[in-house]
């Protein structure tokens, strides 16, 4: 194998050297849709990491079981991905009830992606496949979506006040919150526990908000005075927002579920300036890094 480039895009050459095939096999390919490229101003290029999963893909082994996976993104629910979803015509249906339930729907194979932005306490990285029990999944791929900054979303104005986390202790404030198993809540407490503010001091709304926009909807209605969530959420229903942490919003996937049409469209429409339009409109992402894959089985 001689292909030496340092870029993360092979061109036809290269990629036909990288897989030791004729050029014309690498365009037949190309033309039956059997192999990941993209076209940028008429040229060809192939991404060397979706050719590396495609390559796995191909492996014995590691084919298509006769089940199919239905085509629905599980997990946690993220303002620009749903978007994004809507506007790629992917064709996903929205299963979000938390990062937690998207791993189990994922491993029953329920869902085709999940959604997923859980820390590991013991390190502080997120989406860690042993700490989520995906490391018993031998094709498991997870592929960046963004960097979100979570913090605490407020009545318009933000008029109890609020100027950080400590203040909710012992206040009459109600505290929307997720329920147990999703990335948020997960966040929450690790939150409270480096600031020192033990969750029984907290006024706690009596039942959880399954979602960014539940959450946030409970805060604008006044049934809750604050809550965490990520900055797009309290963007779009008109709350004030006080940042305290950034995050990594991830999708987990089987590697053959990589190659479907729905996550190449969602995938392809994330690269268009639209997309990165958007991302800037909504607020409080970083999409620097999206598209890289962070894990390969």
């Amino acid at each position: 194998m001689t292909v030496s480039t340092p870029y993360a895009y092979l061109t036809t050459t290269e990629v036909a050297d990288y897989l030791r095939l004729k050029e014309r096999k690498v365009y037949d390919l190309v033309r039956q849709g059997q192999i990941p490229c993209t076209k940028v101003t008429g040229k060809l290029l192939f991404p060397r990491h979706s050719i590396d999963l495609w390559l796995m893909n191909h492996l014995e082994g590691d084919q298509p079981s006769q089940r199919p996976v239905p085509k629905v993104l599980a997990g946690s629910q993220d303002p620009l991905l749903e978007w994004a979803v809507r506007e790629s015509g992917a064709g996903l249906a929205l299963l979000c009830h938390g990062s937690g339930d998207g791993v189990q729907r994922l491993l029953g194979g329920e869902a085709m992606l999940a959604g997923l932005h859980l820390r590991d306490p013991a390190s502080g990285r997120y989406n860690v496949p042993e700490a989520l029990g995906l490391a018993g999944m031998r094709d498991l791929v997870i592929v960046h979506w963004a960097v979100r900054r979570q913090g605490l979303l407020l009545a318009p104005g933000n008029p109890a006040g609020v100027g950080a986390l400590g203040d909710l202790a012992g206040s009459e404030l109600v505290l929307a919150h997720r329920q147990p198993g999703a990335g948020a809540e997960r966040l929450l407490h690790h939150l409270l526990t480096a600031a020192g503010v033990a969750p029984e001091a907290l006024k706690s709304a009596a039942h959880p908000a399954l979602s960014e926009d539940d959450l946030a909807l409970a805060i604008r209605h006044g049934t809750a005075d604050v809550g965490l969530g990520v900055e797009a959420a309290a963007r779009r229903h008109g709350l004030a927002f006080l940042p305290l942490h950034q995050e990594r919003f991830d999708l987990a996937m089987r590697r053959r579920s990589y190659f479907e049409p729905p996550i190449q469209r969602l995938l392809a429409f994330a690269r268009e300036a639209r997309f990165r339009d958007q991302a800037v409109a909504l607020g409080g992402y970083d999409i620097g890094e999206l598209g890289s894959v962070t894990y390969n089985a």
